[in-house]
């Protein structure tokens, strides 16, 4: 789909994500406080999980095309609050200039196979972006802070999940059916379901009617999406069966 933020702009954001993740994590008493958005993890475990997904992802970048991502020996997980945020700060440092030193255009192995999503440097910065973010929005949650997600990761957000985590050519195994996204914000996407698999691209005005549809904040929409909130939260209309269909659906690319 088109109008995704600029490449400059998504390192940025992540790099503004980054730091209020660290202010969450570091407002916390302990790092054994659990997170509720992530049942049965801890904001150590949170850390952790973010640490060694940007140690992946920069090396991944950095390895350039190919057909599985390189191999990685298990890290040194680092004790104690101050230096596992420091593992995170040097893990997102490393993947920023992984990303810096590749552009927006350079290929790379993706997990993301037959989605709307390319096999891109600037694609895994879009997708890592929404990770910090909802993951920064867990973290938030954790210490009793939660904050919406800024207006353009969010906007942004909703767009890059239906790209990336929802379109495939696995077939439906359904009705045909089409599904529209709605922010308050003004913006508002449609994924249409069939054999050929899910495809989603911007509203267009006058667009016939959907079998469903979802409305909400931009933040409301991704936390949705992330699993979060559930669809209760948000204005649904029509046939509701169709969102949880695709809730439950596990499509095999």
């Amino acid at each position: 789909m088109d109008e995704t933020l600029p490449f400059v702009d998504l390192l940025q954001l992540m790099d503004e994500r980054s730091a209020a993740f660290r202010e969450a994590v570091g407002a916390a008493p302990d790092l054994g406080v659990p997170v509720p958005t992530c049942p049965g993890w801890s904001l150590a475990d949170l850390v952790q999980h973010l640490c060694e997904g940007r140690r992946r992802w920069a090396a991944t970048v950095a390895a350039g095309p190919a057909v599985a991502p390189p191999a990685l020996p298990d890290p040194v997980v680092p004790q104690g609050r101050e230096a596992l945020l420091s593992w995170f700060t040097t893990s997102t440092e490393d993947l920023l200039d992984a990303l810096r030193d590749a552009g927006p255009d350079r290929g790379c192995w993706t997990w993301w196979g037959t989605s709307q999503s390319p096999p891109t440097a600037g694609a895994v910065a879009r997708h890592q972006l929404q990770q910090v973010a909802v993951h920064t929005y867990d973290a938030q949650v954790a210490v009793g802070m939660p904050r919406t997600l800024p207006e353009e990761v969010a906007l942004d957000g909703v767009d890059e999940f239906l790209s990336t985590c929802v379109a495939t050519t696995t077939p439906w195994p359904h009705d045909a059916a089409v599904l529209d996204y709605h922010a308050v914000e003004g913006r508002s996407w449609r994924t249409a379901f069939s054999a050929d698999g899910a495809r989603t691209s911007r509203l267009a005005p006058g667009a016939p009617p959907a079998d469903a549809s979802v409305e909400g904040t931009a933040h409301e929409l991704v936390m949705l999406c992330y699993g979060r909130i559930s669809a209760d939260a948000l204005r649904l209309e029509g046939d509701g069966r169709v969102l949880q269909q695709l809730i439950e659906w596990e499509p095999d690319d």
